[in-house]
């Protein structure tokens, strides 16, 4: 492997954006190639079967890029097709779910924990597993939030509707009185704002995207493929399979700032 080569980021749309950012921040020298499904989403409302059908067709897509890392940036797909993925590639894989858990179980003091995420995060257990296998003394509770992804793509962040859903959704969770709750989905992190206000200053939010890119950025070094700095500003590309009309207004939020040009891959 090379370099030079890119670090391939994948998820249903582009709620990834937020791993992208964060990746920038921690390896501001390396090249990113993004690919949000955005034609096919949401992914966490279809059965593991398909999931892994698409994240194997996707991996298949960026390893044809000569990336030398992949990093699985939507936890549905980490939770049910990462097996598919690290089968499929020859390059390091770092997964967000995985990240997600070690940030929940490094909490100090904390001792319930919930995960937001989506049905099909939720079903598969992978969260509860991941988080019990570093602290098992630690209380998991897990709640499904179907419509959070969809009204984040749609760019409603912050808007009635996306409280509504969000305080029946935070009910159960409340209820159980927790000490952190887990972003089991990188779309929900656009949603911190509204979530914060609504569960207060008692219970901390836990994002996993700062978490995937130090161990990115450790694997990376590990394999000794690192970018060396003060070369070639890094030129960025982005492949989505659909173009809907508020896209470029949520990947700016996602980003921090305006998306460059997209390329369109018509599957």
């Amino acid at each position: 492997m090379n370099r030079e080569h890119a670090i391939g980021v994948f998820d249903s749309g582009i709620g990834g954006l937020t791993v992208v950012r964060a990746l920038h921040e921690a390896l501001p020298d390396e090249r990113i190639v993004y690919f949000g499904d955005t034609a096919r989403l949401p992914y966490g409302t279809k059965s593991a079967t398909t999931v892994a059908g698409y994240a194997a067709q996707i991996t298949e897509f960026l390893l044809a890029r000569d990336v030398k890392m992949l990093v699985v940036a939507c936890n549905t797909m980490a939770a049910v097709a990462l097996p598919v993925v690290t089968r499929l590639a020859s390059v390091p894989v770092i997964d967000v779910l995985e990240a997600g858990a070690r940030a929940a179980a490094d909490r100090a003091g904390a001792r319930r924990v919930a995960v937001l995420a989506t049905h099909t995060t939720v079903s598969s257990g992978a969260y509860e597993r991941a988080i019990r296998a570093q602290r098992a003394d630690l209380t998991v509770i897990s709640q499904a939030c179907p419509l959070f992804a969809p009204l984040v793509e749609e760019g409603w962040v912050d808007h009635p509707v996306t409280e509504l859903a969000a305080r029946e959704y935070l009910r159960p969770v409340l209820a159980a009185d927790v000490d952190a709750i887990v972003l089991g989905c990188t779309h929900y992190p656009l949603l911190s704002p509204l979530l914060a206000r609504l569960v207060g200053p008692g219970v901390v939010l836990v994002d996993s995207a700062r978490t995937t890119a130090a161990r990115a950025r450790a694997a990376l070094a590990a394999c000794d493929l690192l970018r060396a700095p003060g070369g070639a500003a890094p030129v960025h590309r982005y492949y989505v399979t659909d173009v809907p009309p508020r896209f470029r207004e949520v990947a700016a939020l996602c980003l921090g700032h305006p998306l460059p040009d997209v390329q369109l891959v018509p599957w």
